[in-house]
């Protein structure tokens, strides 16, 4: 093999490895680019889960208020009701 052969080949294996490194950083780039739409995926589906649970949450805590808020209407109610009864045997005591 003459020196021209040798330069000839190692100018197409040199050529060879140029297009597969530019094919492979193509590919990676690819690969980067559905990774990153991947994650930003998985971080909106989380997001989105965590808005949800805390929509949730808030309601539910709307619910027991408004719950513990008519029961605190019923007992303020019965508390009155039972001050007042109390007041008034109190009165007929003293008038006895």
């Amino acid at each position: 093999m003459t020196i021209d052969e040798r330069i000839d080949r190692l100018e197409h294996v040199t050529a060879m490895h140029i297009e597969q490194a530019k094919k492979d950083y193509e590919e990676n780039r690819r690969l980067w680019r559905e990774q990153q739409q991947d994650i930003a995926a998985i971080w909106k589906r989380m997001e989105d889960r965590d808005r949800e649970s805390q929509r949730r949450h808030d309601e539910g805590m709307a619910e027991m208020r408004a719950e513990i808020a008519a029961r605190d209407k019923v007992m303020d109610k019965r508390i009155g009701d039972l001050v007042g009864a109390i007041g008034e045997l109190i009165q007929r005591l003293d008038r006895k």
